[in-house]
């Protein structure tokens, strides 16, 4: 029996966001995700992934042996639950802890309030977008969203137990053996399940990253600014492309069937209402830092529109990012936003508000991408139209309560962290990068290297995003990475999906359990 046949045949529970247990409960895990996560980036750098160990904390919880826990054995409240974790976590530590740190560094801490809101309002946005233009014609339910089918998997196994059951416990095990011994399981998975053009162009690109010395004589890639170029240039042009798709789709739906929950002219409607929130969440941030009183008129005006095109830009390359390939390089895409900032004289201050508001935007953009692709699997993949669309809002008001819980947690607890000097790597970068002087040859290198990601993403088409992934993969220092993803590329090219098929998503579940509890024993040792 397929999945839609499956769980199209359950009962349908319309589970409430505000069911007092749920929702309880919710608070509490939320609470708990985040400072676990605000730990983990402060002392390993990175933030895992909260999705899956929500789901797992939910599964565990609905076998308690007590009535009031009986009701979580609901796969709808199950979601709900991983949700609002996985919000609170990403926002916590990617939104939050890592914007506001960037003030400490910087010896402005008096401007660290204001960041906090300026996350908060940037992380909503992106959270309300995206749950209004998930599975259009350019974000579609169908597209890969791999650990958001990992979650989704790990939640019917333990349903449903039996050969599922079995072949996502072996995908655990070998995820998690290969994770310990620092194997690219998670990749090798994702590989099953994306697209796999996007998955070689990814590949590539960190190969080429990781070999660079030895590809290009001693150059190392990493110094250089050249992958920020060829991510410009393919950024701007994946962005043209889903606007033409946009645009050419409105024009033909009166006479084809539209299969998405969302129409193009809806996804028009929601995009532009979109930027227009990233331009009043602009303004705010601007009233409530004061930033006016840095700026002149002319610099003002164009601080609020870079502002909001970089946060709304950010945002959709990271979600498509994130669509395809399951990696969503959102410090490496705030970096180029910034880096741009310096060339317009912005002053320190503004400009580290700037990278904070621009960074605010991708993270939870990406994972309430993924917690909705887990919601729209388990609700039977969009057979129910009004069914489907009332579980998203439910998650979505989870999404943004998590959030909301990660930024309030940030506040309360930061200042035990500054004490100790425990502070996200990445936010020490964004302030060294932001007290940096603007150097024209850098310009020139960006403008550059812009042409050829132009020429990838237009060669790919939107639906395989190579040009992006490529630039994705020469972002990131991972070269084990590259070598498991083309690897698991050519075993697919041989011997297909099928022998995969849920062991993927083991796969990705594992490598991101042990990732997470080894993070998490490094963070408190």
């Amino acid at each position: 029996m397929s999945n839609k046949e499956n769980y199209a045949n359950r009962p349908k529970e319309k589970v409430s966001a505000f069911e007092v247990p749920t929702f309880a409960l919710g608070i509490v895990l939320s609470i708990l995700s985040a400072i676990i996560c605000m730990q983990i980036i402060g002392k390993v750098g990175v933030t895992p992934n909260t999705s899956l160990i929500g789901a797992i904390v939910a599964m565990v919880i609905a076998r308690i042996p007590l009535q009031s826990f009986l009701k979580f054995r609901s796969l709808e409240r199950q979601n709900l639950l991983q949700t609002a974790v996985s919000g609170a976590g990403f926002a916590a530590a990617n939104c939050g802890f890592l914007t506001m740190a960037i003030f400490f560094v910087l010896g402005e801490t008096g401007f660290i309030l204001p960041m906090a809101v300026g996350s908060l309002v940037g992380l909503v946005i992106s959270i309300t977008v995206v749950g209004k233009i998930f599975d259009s014609s350019i974000f579609p339910a169908e597209a890969a969203w791999p650990p958001g089918v990992a979650t989704a998997q790990a939640i019917k196994a333990g349903d449903e137990g039996g050969e599922k059951g079995k072949r996502l416990l072996q995908g655990l095990i070998i995820g998690g053996i290969g994770s310990y011994f620092n194997l690219p399981a998670a990749g090798i998975g994702i590989v099953f399940i994306a697209n796999i053009f996007s998955m070689a162009a990814l590949g590539t690109g960190l190969l080429i990253r990781g070999y660079s010395t030895a590809i290009f004589n001693g150059l190392n890639l990493g110094d250089t600014y050249i992958p920020h170029g060829i991510m410009i240039g393919a950024g701007m042009m994946a962005l043209i492309q889903s606007i033409k798709i946009i645009l050419k789709g409105g024009k033909k739906e009166k006479s084809e069937v539209v299969t998405h929950t969302r129409s193009d002219d809806e996804t028009k409607r929601n995009l532009a209402q979109g930027i227009l929130l990233f331009l009043g969440g602009a303004v705010v941030l601007a009233l409530v830092s004061g930033v006016f009183s840095q700026l002149g008129i002319g610099k003002l005006v164009l601080w609020l529109l870079w502002a909001t095109f970089s946060a709304a830009a950010a945002m959709l390359l990271v979600g498509m990012a994130a669509m395809h390939s399951g990696w969503f390089p959102a410090f490496a895409i705030t970096t180029i936003f910034m880096t741009i900032g310096i060339f317009f004289g912005f002053p320190i201050v503004p400009l580290a508000l700037l990278t904070g508001y621009v960074s605010s935007a991708g993270p939870c953009f990406a994972d309430m991408g993924y917690d909705l692709k887990a919601g729209w699997i388990l609700r039977g993949e969009g057979e129910d139209k009004e069914y489907e669309l009332y579980g998203r809002k439910q998650q979505i008001i989870l999404e943004v309560i998590g959030g909301f819980i990660g930024i309030v947690v940030v506040l309360l607890t930061m200042n035990m962290y500054f004490a100790t000097d425990l502070l996200p790597p990445i936010s020490r970068v964004f302030a060294s990068t932001v007290a940096a002087s603007a150097d024209p040859s850098l310009l020139r290198t960006l403008l550059i290297w812009a042409v050829p990601g132009v020429i990838l993403q237009i060669v790919g088409g939107t639906s395989r995003m190579v040009g992006v992934l490529f630039a994705t993969g020469l972002l990131i220092n991972n070269p084990i990475y590259g070598v498991g993803v083309i690897l698991a590329v050519i075993v697919r090219l041989i011997f297909g999906t099928k022998f995969m098929e849920i062991r993927d998503a083991g796969l990705i579940a594992g490598d991101g359990l042990y990732g997470f509890f080894s993070a998490l024993i490094k963070a408190l040792i």
